[in-house]
């Protein structure tokens, strides 16, 4: 697992069939301060994350197949929570950033 923040969505035309009614984010790995640390990639929305929002990813067939209640499939990337906050040691830090939530 990993956090990441939702940098953009996905728009396809023509998705594999397992997919047909899924969600596709584009996540940037970062680490608790919210600083970029890796790649984009493209994972699949399973909490109804926004653009912006701060949020925990699992990338593993696995873990996947388990998030989305089925068998494996075409999936290994899932956001699997959105962040509020993140405590390191003594310090929190809020997430800034976009989102849904009211």
């Amino acid at each position: 697992m990993f956090l990441a923040r939702v940098v953009g969505e996905v728009v396809a035309t023509v998705k594999h069939a397992a997919l047909s009614s899924q969600r596709l984010l584009l996540v940037r790995p970062v680490n608790p301060a919210g600083a970029a640390t890796g790649r984009t990639a493209i994972a699949l929305d399973s909490v109804d994350a926004g653009t912006g929002d701060l949020v925990l990813v699992v990338d593993e067939g696995n873990g996947a197949a388990q998030v989305l209640r089925r068998s494996r499939g075409p999936v290994r990337t899932v956001i699997v929570g959105v962040v509020d906050a993140v405590d390191v040691g003594r310090e929190e830090t809020r997430p800034s950033g976009g989102g849904k939530r009211a």
